[in-house]
């Protein structure tokens, strides 16, 4: 195996693992030293000093009972399997086996597809590492961070599946990951067939359309996809449907692959915007089509998030997803989605990084340059924590704030100083929602996803410091605990557990899109964890 498909199999290995680890397995005993080591689970409790971390952790698969090694850590890696006689090397490959087995063993059902997606994930990782090392990151630094994903989602069984057929070569163009640039395709709508709501000029900006006619970006992958429907055919055809060239300036795909990010022009005559675009292919847990339903969601809950946080008045910011331009009888296929840009919502002189890449890292990462990870930690806390709070208290808005949603703005000096969300598609909104279950997503979000995450991160890197980035965590949480009409937060402090989404098994027995399956998580914020360490932050 070379250098390339040994990097590609760890990246692929990580977040497969962790997904057995946390919804598969229990702790057991080393079958050669007959003792159980133990290890908190990453970024929660007090973690040991470096030399005290355990070299492998030993964990019993539940279903079929096979005993699964690994070196533990934020990232664990290096699993082996127990042969009943030594430790065996697994790789990708081999864990996807073992996988399988477990999880047919666990519900009594098979899912070749998925198991096809967790290879073509690994094959993606490497299709993108080869792509990455012929090609200039960009210059910018959220850009970058943007497009630094190539490991993905850690605790998802195939994070950088892009469709199970097919080579890379087809996606690589458009992979945010793979620093990718295009234009964007100018299609002409015809008047009459025209079908938007909200605030679409901004579509307008990107060029001209003949008399009769108004201008649609699409995503010239979704065109590719699309190009046999007859339905499309026959728009062209008709003349309700004409081409027009391209857009002059390249479009960016963000982390998300079906966003796309195009600059202003460094004038008034257009600024910058983000685009949405329906994509027929499934990424981690769902086919990105934009669905009628959802955009209709978009246009009830944005306005209301909106409202929340010019309400707070700052410096938290919202990217407001302000209106849609679509096709009649093509609704959902030629759907796009205009997103406000970063220019005007980030705060003089910061510069927004994605949340995710400062957990899986990339050239530039604020991370890089601390020396003491508390005082960094308690501004990124003070950014994200008190508005997401303070939007479901006041409001009954749930934003979905998890690592890809999230943007955090940094100064000269790489510390946090605004949070920026997105993604009014995955917010909820009370009474809209069931309180319960807004409260659950957020819930995950913040605290297991992101904070989790972010905390993770620094606890690699300054080993014996979970304990007080937690105890300041809960500070943090308790003064947000004023807060009027938050009954809940009592409870998340004080509750043992906390909702961890299960995306093995959720993917399994395909229930990702209609109710996905959760499973409790050590809490990190509960009294129990830090409470014996608080005297000492």
């Amino acid at each position: 195996m070379d250098m390339l498909s040994r990097t590609a199999d760890a990246l692929a290995v990580t977040p497969l693992l962790n997904c057995l680890l946390r919804e598969a397995t229990d702790p057991a005993e080393d079958p050669e030293t007959h003792r159980v080591p133990t290890e908190p689970v990453p970024g929660t409790t007090s973690s040991p000093s470096p030399a005290a971390t355990p070299r492998h952790t030993v964990h019993r698969l539940r279903a079929t009972g096979r005993l699964l090694r690994v070196r533990p850590g934020h990232r664990p890696s290096g699993p082996e399997l127990w042969t009943g006689r030594a430790w065996r090397a697994l790789d990708h490959a081999r864990l996807v086996d073992l996988a399988v087995q477990e999880m047919c063993a666990t519900t009594g059902r098979a899912n070749p597809a998925l198991a096809a997606e967790m290879a073509a994930s690994r094959a993606a990782v490497r299709a993108v590492l080869a792509a990455r090392a012929r090609r200039a990151p960009p210059e910018d630094l959220w850009l970058r961070s943007e497009q630094a994903l190539v490991m993905g989602h850690p605790y998802h069984p195939a994070p950088k599946a892009r469709t199970s057929e097919g080579s890379p070569t087809a996606w690589l163009r458009y992979a945010p990951e793979a620093y990718a640039r295009f234009p964007l395709v100018l299609l002409g709508v015809r008047e009459d067939a025209v079908v938007e709501d909200g605030d679409t000029r901004a579509l307008d900006a990107l060029g001209g359309a003949p008399p009769g006619y108004r201008l649609l970006p699409a995503h010239p992958w979704q065109l590719d996809l699309s190009d046999g429907a007859s339905r499309l055919r026959s728009a062209f055809a008709e003349g309700r449907l004409v081409r027009l060239g391209t857009t002059r300036a390249p479009a960016r795909p963000t982390s998300s692959v079906r966003t796309v990010y195009i600059p202003g022009d460094g004038g008034h005559a257009r600024e910058d915007v983000f685009l949405k675009f329906s994509l027929d292919v499934r990424i981690t847990n769902d086919v990105r089509r934009m669905r009628r339903h959802e955009l209709l969601h978009v246009r009830r809950t944005d306005p209301l998030v909106t409202a929340a946080f010019a309400a707070m008045g700052g410096p938290a910011a919202w990217l407001s997803d302000r209106g849609y331009r679509t096709v009649d009888g093509l609704f959902e296929t030629c759907a796009v989605l205009v997103r406000d840009g970063l220019d005007r919502r980030l705060v003089p002189g910061a510069t927004a990084v994605l949340t995710a890449a400062l957990c899986e890292g990339f050239p530039g990462n604020p991370l890089d340059r601390l020396t003491d990870p508390r005082a960094w930690w308690s501004a990124y806390l003070r950014c994200v924590v008190p508005p997401v709070l303070e939007a479901f208290a006041r409001f009954g808005v749930a934003v979905e704030c998890h690592l890809q949603n999230t943007l955090v703005a940094v100064d000269a000096l790489g510390t946090p100083v605004q949070s920026v969300f997105r993604d009014a598609e995955g917010a909820k909104t009370v009474p809209g929602t069931p309180h319960e279950a807004a409260w659950r997503r957020l819930v995950y979000c913040l605290v297991v996803n992101n904070l989790s995450e972010v905390a993770g991160a620094l606890t690699h890197r300054f080993p014996g410091s979970a304990a007080a980035l937690w105890a300041l965590a809960r500070d943090e949480f308790e003064r947000s605990g004023r807060l009027p009409a938050l009954p809940d937060l009592a409870g998340l402090l004080d509750a043992p557990t906390l909702p961890g989404k299960a995306n093995l098994l959720s993917r399994w027995i395909r229930a990702e899109g209609t109710a996905p399956r959760y499973l409790p998580v050590p809490n990190p914020l509960a009294n129990g964890t830090v409470g014996s360490t608080r005297a000492r932050t």
